[in-house]
């Protein structure tokens, strides 16, 4: 597929997607269309082992998704693809990270949210302002509590003001905060240190996190311990567990 608002690039298991529409990297739906094709196509790639989100030039990772694609006949289209793009994440089966280079408002805070984890530069400014357009964010209404406990979630919704990094890295929106000088150099360590692990074993326990989640606390212990049970007796735990013993580094099989 050939992508117009998008660059997808793929190296050293790691599938890059940049969403490139400066200035603020506004989504339309052509663009989130864009986005969840190139999703679709790294959950295919076996040499993938992490998924990146991040944003073209230094101004914005998003400001959001674009008003006039909340109105009129373009609504329901828009809100379809929109959600596809949080079921896309989740199904993309690969840890996700997003890498927040600037502003990230509206849709391009759920963004964040909807990624595993997420690094941002120090000059980032995080919000979601929808609550001032009389309307709410679908995606934040149903991730940020999850993430973040039920009082801070109501506070950054209802209030929609925005936060920094910093604050953001407080809270636990974002796992880290960084220089901005320094957001490229921290992201690439970030994403090798995963990208080193076995890409089998990523894929199994983002599962079972993900799985977890939705369960009961007891059926949990009981589905995730017999599925860890299941997970140690492969070729590539055992590979990693003989590694351990005899003090070398383990040789994925995948």
């Amino acid at each position: 597929m050939t992508f117009k608002n998008i660059l997808l690039e793929k190296k050293d298991g790691v599938g890059k997607i940049t969403i490139n529409r400066p200035p603020l990297n506004v989504l339309n739906i052509e663009s989130i269309e864009e986005i969840n094709a190139a999703l679709a196509e790294l959950k295919t790639d076996d040499a993938v082992k992490v998924v990146a989100i991040t944003a073209a030039g230094n101004r914005a990772f998003s400001a959001g998704v674009e008003v006039k694609d909340h109105i009129g006949d373009k609504l329901p289209k828009m809100v379809d693809v929109f959600e596809k793009l949080f079921i896309s994440l989740i199904e993309v089966d690969k840890p996700t990270v997003a890498i927040v280079n600037g502003l990230a408002l509206g849709g391009g805070c759920e963004i964040i949210i909807g990624c595993d984890m997420a690094i941002a530069s120090d000059k980032a400014t995080i919000g979601q302002p929808e609550i001032k357009l009389g309307v709410y964010p679908p995606a934040a209404c149903v991730l940020l509590p999850r993430i973040i406990g039920w009082k801070k979630a109501f506070e950054i919704i209802l209030s929609g003001e925005s936060m920094d990094a910093r604050e953001a890295e407080r809270i636990g929106l974002v796992n880290k905060a960084v220089p901005d000088a320094e957001l490229e150099k921290e992201a690439d360590e970030f994403l090798k240190r995963l990208t080193s692990l076995s890409g089998l074993a990523l894929v199994q326990t983002r599962r079972a996190i993900y799985r977890a989640f939705d369960l009961e606390l007891r059926k949990a212990l009981e589905v995730i311990g017999a599925d860890s049970i299941a997970q140690m007796a492969g070729a590539n735990a055992v590979e990693g567990l003989t590694a351990f013993v005899e003090k070398r580094k383990p040789i994925w099989l995948r």
